[in-house]
């Protein structure tokens, strides 16, 4: 397979995947806000820009007024923001039409349809009244992409590339979330129980649509150190570190038998490995869940950067 085309379908997933994680770190957003005065308000739209890393762009287009309003136009279709998920979108379409001849007709249907429906959403500013219709609407287009991937597509070199790209995404991204309420957490495993916001832990679980699984599996029970194991190290829960990493493995190595080797980031890949399986949490917040968080995100973006190597994406 052409190095170009693995590179297409590898970020068309990637898009996809950030597209849809945007959209729930949305929602959280916008229902934490709903619930605080407007001060408070104002710091949850900050935190949200922040862990998405753009808020060098949002104070030069808007200053330190973060509003509802301001904050989730900018992320949704905002045109100076390279970031928004209409260009996200756009550019998943991009890379479909790239690689046309890769993927089944049910699948470019479901990116194309899914782009004139958004794009045609975002032809105008966002309220709160159309908020949630326009939140839903990409959570849909990529659940309708990745079922016709499931559903038509061979398991194949293209569908190994594909699920790369969206389990990498889909790490980082919970790795992110994390992190930047690593302050609700606390440094220290002995503050556990104090007097955190448990309502900011829910959202945690809401931006992840993890709420109802932990619920399920601890009798509604929130624990900001049983959150974050199950979002570290559950390797039952789709959105979790541990899954996302068991279905890289599973993937690469179905790459590395097509191609009849393995590759300098299949190491990557089992470093790695070696640290999740060791890890407990107690280990993690004695260690500092920073320092974790940090270090794998590094690794996460090592590893991707290694696939795009070790297949020819990028020289």
């Amino acid at each position: 397979m052409l190095g170009r085309s693995a590179n297409g379908i590898f970020w068309l997933f990637r898009y996809l995947e950030r597209a849809e994680n945007i959209s729930r770190l949305i929602e959280a957003g916008f229902r934490m806000a709903l619930t605080r005065d407007a001060s408070d308000a104002s710091d949850e739209w900050r935190s949200l820009i922040v862990t998405l890393g753009l808020r060098p762009g949002y104070e030069a287009r808007y200053g330190a007024e973060y509003t509802g309003a301001h904050v989730f136009n900018y992320i949704l279709r905002d045109k100076d923001n390279p970031g928004s998920v209409l260009e996200m979108t756009e550019m998943a379409r991009t890379n479909a039409r790239m690689v046309r001849g890769g993927i089944t007709r049910e699948v470019w249907e479901s990116v194309n349809d899914g782009w004139m429906k958004l794009k045609e959403a975002l032809a105008r500013p966002v309220t709160e009244t159309r908020l949630g219709d326009v939140l839903d609407l990409v959570r849909r287009q990529s659940t309708q992409v990745r079922g016709a991937m499931e559903g038509t597509m061979l398991r194949n070199e293209i569908y190994n590339f594909a699920r790369l790209g969206s389990f990498i995404e889909r790490a980082d991204n919970t790795a992110r979330i994390l992190d930047v309420k690593y302050y609700v957490l606390l440094p220290s495993i002995s503050y556990v129980g104090s007097s955190l916001d448990n309502v900011q832990w829910e959202n945690v679980l809401r931006s992840v649509a993890g709420e109802r699984a932990y619920r399920w599996l601890n009798a509604g029970r929130m624990d900001p150190r049983g959150i974050a194991e199950f979002l570290i190290l559950d390797g039952r829960f789709p959105r979790s570190l541990a899954f996302c990493y068991s279905k890289l493995r599973s993937n690469l190595a179905s790459l590395a038998r097509e191609y009849g080797s393995e590759m300098h980031c299949h190491e990557i890949l089992r470093d790695a490995d070696c640290q999740f399986h060791q890890a407990t949490i107690d280990a993690i917040f004695e260690q500092g869940l920073h320092e974790f968080i940090g270090t794998f995100i590094r690794n996460n973006t090592t590893l991707a950067m290694q696939i795009q190597r070790d297949y020819r994406f990028i020289d």
